[in-house]
């Protein structure tokens, strides 16, 4: 199958040196066996890399080593064939710096009941040596995927997919840098936060810089370049009469692919994958940038409104691991409610940089009156988003660490037209109801600006905030608002205990 990335998970076995040479040898047949198949199985979009088997703590401490000097690792699948006494995995362990899953499998899938004997029994003991290898990394405080099952099973194959591109988006986070061009919306509390200590905790680095570092570049672009974009635009949405090429606006279209062309080029250049901005900051600017970061963001660049780091680098991250899979991801706002005796519903949406990959048709790209920034009318693709399963993710700072909250929802149809609002959107029902989700939400201190996915599911994000050691709040249709709150305070003396700051 076509892998989406070059970086590689790799595979590797546990068992010692008390079996004799025989049944070592028999460990790494069925070792590679097992890694090949993963390798070709269509639910696991990574390369899967068999390594040898480990069978001595020096073995261990040195394949940990390579893995964290390697830069195409992204992590690894731990299985223990036999039984590989745990006290030898504890330096491995202690350095080890890479997302871990722990696949619970043995070779056969059945007992073969007429022909089981000791030599069977000898070679295949994963039940109990997996437990101990579970043992030494629960008592050192290891946090890891576990995967229980037979490694033919799709279910478990899923569960291995899942797992694999999250860790291509930890690895992302960790390498990730965020260009805010302006700084945070002037006393807005929740998309400010520490920066240090997010670098410290995910590795991702943000970093301000000045409107005129785009303008400085539009300046120097060529009427060539300019025309060559503005042609993408004509051929890739439905542009308004007056955008087209004697309309009345057509120069604020110009202007727009002005903007793109210097984003791009400023963003590629400085190796950012993700970046933000305010109507607050925009200096000579003659626009909001509505469709440039529109565009930019369905190239697979995070981003976040008004200074909103933490939602740009999230965004990017999600993207990541969405790659080739159905359904789009874009930042979002919970803008407004629809409050009916039938049912409540939110709309999603935001001033402008709604990502065109949540379309449900071909958008159509206007330009209107924006109400506020002062500036000029800034051009943005308009569209309605389709129905279906979906969720919202928010990355928040607590003060004393970070919060991931998410809420299952369900994207439904506009129940009518919206021929006077000229944004993206999209509508959704809450799980488990808009009450109960929104309480929670609140309680949580979830922000305003979130990530919505239909292409990523709530497993992929646990999967994230187990391996960096962050809080997980998830909102669905099990949530109970009494339970709710005791999960908030029973983690504020969690966090506060054993897992104190960053």
């Amino acid at each position: 199958m076509n892998k989406i990335s070059n970086k590689e998970i790799w595979f590797v076995t546990g068992t010692q040196h008390l079996y004799g040479p025989e049944t070592l040898k028999q460990v790494a047949e069925n070792s590679k066996i097992i890694a090949e198949a993963l390798n070709e199985s269509t639910h696991i979009s990574l390369t899967i890399v068999h390594k040898a088997i480990l069978k001595t703590p020096s073995e261990i401490l040195e394949f940990c080593v390579s893995v964290n000097t390697s830069d195409k690792c992204i992590g690894i699948i731990g299985w223990m064939h036999t039984f590989s006494p745990a006290k030898m995995w504890v330096n491995g362990l202690k350095i080890l710096n890479k997302p871990l899953c722990h696949l619970h499998t043995q070779f056969n899938a059945e007992i073969p009941w007429s022909s089981i004997d000791m030599n069977f029994m000898n070679l295949n003991q994963s039940a109990h040596g997996d437990r101990e290898f579970g043992h030494i990394m629960s008592r050192m405080r290891i946090n890891r995927k576990v995967v229980v099952g037979h490694w033919k099973e799709k279910r478990i194959q899923h569960k291995i997919g899942v797992w694999s591109r999250v860790a291509l988006g930890v690895d992302e986070m960790k390498n990730l840098k965020v260009a805010r061009f302006g700084d945070n919306m002037r006393e807005v509390a929740v998309t400010e936060g520490d920066k240090v200590g997010a670098q410290i905790k995910f590795g991702m680095s943000v970093n301000g810089y000045d409107s005129s570092d785009i303008t400085s570049r539009i300046e120097k672009l060529s009427k060539e370049e300019i025309n060559g974009l503005v042609t993408i635009y004509e051929e890739s949405y439905h542009l308004a009469p007056e955008l087209l090429k004697h309309g009345k606006n057509r120069e604020s279209l110009l202007d727009a692919a002005k903007i793109e062309l210097a984003m791009r080029e400023f963003l590629h250049e400085g190796g950012y994958m993700a970046f933000t901005d305010t109507f607050e900051n925009l200096g000579s600017l003659k626009q909001l940038p509505g469709l440039p970061v529109q565009r930019l963001m369905a190239d697979g660049y995070g981003f976040g409104g008004e200074g909103d780091w933490k939602t740009a680098a999230l965004t990017r991250v999600m993207k990541v691991m969405a790659i080739g899979l159905q359904g789009g991801t874009s930042f979002m706002e919970d803008y407004t409610y629809h409050f009916s005796p039938t049912k409540n519903l939110v709309m999603g949406s935001h001033m402008l940089e709604i990502c065109p990959t949540i379309a449900d048709a071909k958008p159509s790209c206007e330009v209107h009156p924006l109400r506020i920034g002062a500036k000029d009318d800034p051009v943005r693709l308009v569209f309605n988003s389709p129905a279906g399963k979906a969720l919202n993710a928010s990355l928040i700072d607590i003060g004393d660490r970070f919060r991931l909250i998410v809420n299952e929802v369900e994207a439904v149809k506009p129940l009518a037209d919206l021929p006077k609002l000229p944004v993206a959107r999209v509508i959704w029902d809450a799980k488990p109801n808009l009450d109960v989700a929104a309480t929670a939400w609140i309680l949580a201190g979830g922000a305003h600006h979130t990530v919505y996915t239909q292409a990523l599911t709530t497993e992929f994000l646990e999967d994230f905030a187990e391996i960096f050691g962050i809080e997980l709040l998830v909102i669905d249709d099990d949530t109970r608002l009494r339970s709710f709150k005791d999960l908030i305070h029973s983690n504020e003396a969690y966090y506060h205990g054993f897992q104190r700051g960053y």
